[in-house]
């Protein structure tokens, strides 16, 4: 029998077009599956303030010990899950005169902390995977480490000597005149819009109160490990290969590309959650190391600071600046002190190596870690420090 004739031009696109059409398909694909992650994030954070932002509010009210008002700026932002809301609430209680700079210090630096449970709870979507799982819980625990040890070192210094208070107070003196405009995220607006649509939909079946926040919260996670595992899968393939060498030498090259590309994209979404989230699947993947992802997550935490910056335009006093140019000067100069020098900022990345090892080895490291960190520790340094004050 004689082989079937090959097929005209005109029958059947060339290979080389059909690999083009292939990735650009997936492209596509990514981006469609990046909102849908991005929307499940939303409808977490969403259902937590459903259940608890009165809560949270009601937090900072009457804190006066710097370690309790730590522990307060934990709690608050894994409540409503995006140190933007938690500390946009500080910057606001601040200029309206409730809370003192003094006060409100500790609690943006909590804030820094409680905001990377999101990249723990993104991460436990790789969990039946060792390998994958292992990676994606350092990636999301080295942010965890880098903010704990900034706290430690900066807070007591904070309390000494007053550094990064009188450093913003004598910058707000100097910018105190110029005038803010506030910025409005598109991709932060289209993510809203596709959380108020679910939203709508289970008000319209009937659901309110906690019953809905419980739906909104199972949605979100469901929504969340989906978009993940197919999001790694895409990614996988479509950056292989002599791609994902390049993206690595030329992050690994200088770690102000990675820094600088996490400043813009935070601020381009209005979360610093959002920017180390996506991170985690990509370091899941093995497409990012871990040490190339950590300068985009050192950008994503100066980045968000400038939602803070924001918010202190519409406050009536000059005190909401300051607080807001506290949170920069925190995130600036903790980076400064530990990226620069390579044994420095090996240290959080050979620790969340090693939590990561030991937590693919027993998730039970999983559960001990999260609610030790997030909840217990915050819970206890309250009952301890505010009722010892």
């Amino acid at each position: 029998m004689n082989p079937s004739p090959p097929a005209s031009g005109s029958d059947a696109a060339p290979p080389q077009a059909n690999s083009v059409l292939g990735v650009l398909g997936r492209v596509l694909l990514v981006f469609v599956l990046l909102g849908g992650f991005l929307v499940a994030i939303q409808c977490m954070g969403g259902s937590i303030k459903l259940m608890g932002k009165g809560t949270s509010e009601s937090l900072f009210q009457g804190i006066a010990n710097p370690f309790a008002a730590l522990a307060v700026g934990i709690l608050a932002t894994v409540l409503v899950q995006s140190s933007s809301t938690t500390t946009s609430m500080i910057v606001a209680l601040v200029g309206s005169g409730e809370l003192e700079v003094q006060q409100a210090v500790p609690m943006i630096m909590g804030a820094n902390i409680g905001t990377t449970v999101t990249n723990t709870l993104v991460s436990i979507g790789h969990v039946r995977q060792s390998a994958a799982f292992r990676r994606a819980f350092a990636a999301a625990t080295v942010h965890d480490f880098f903010n704990l040890l900034c706290v430690g070192l900066l807070l007591p210094l904070e309390l000494m000597t007053g550094f990064l208070s009188k450093t913003a107070i004598a910058l707000t003196d100097v910018v105190a005149g110029s005038s803010g405009a506030e910025y409005k995220s598109p991709i932060k607006a289209a993510v809203k819009q596709g959380y108020t649509a679910i939203l709508d939909l289970l008000k319209s079946m009937g659901l309110e109160g906690t019953p809905l926040a419980i739906v909104v919260l199972l949605v979100g996670i469901g929504l969340t490990f989906l978009c993940l595992v197919l999001i790694t899968k895409n990614m996988r393939k479509l950056i292989a290969g002599p791609l994902e060498e390049a993206l690595n030498r030329s992050l690994g090259r200088s770690g102000l590309i990675g820094i600088g590309i996490g400043i813009l994209v935070t601020i381009a979404v209005q979360s610093s959650s959002i920017t180390t989230s996506l991170l985690v699947p990509l370091c899941a993947a093995g497409i990012l190391s871990l040490e190339n992802a950590f300068p985009l997550m050192l950008g994503a935490n100066i980045g968000t600071t400038v939602t803070a910056l924001l918010a202190s335009a519409a406050t009536d006093s000059t005190a909401g600046l300051t607080i807001a140019l506290v949170h920069a000067f925190f995130n600036l100069v903790g980076t400064a002190l530990f990226y620069p020098v390579r044994r420095l900022r090996m240290i959080p990345i050979r620790l969340a190596e090693g939590l990561a090892e030991r937590a693919s080895q027993n998730p039970g490291w999983v559960l001990a870690y999260v609610g030790g960190a997030f909840v217990l520790i915050p819970l206890l340094g309250m009952w301890i420090f505010e009722g010892a004050g």
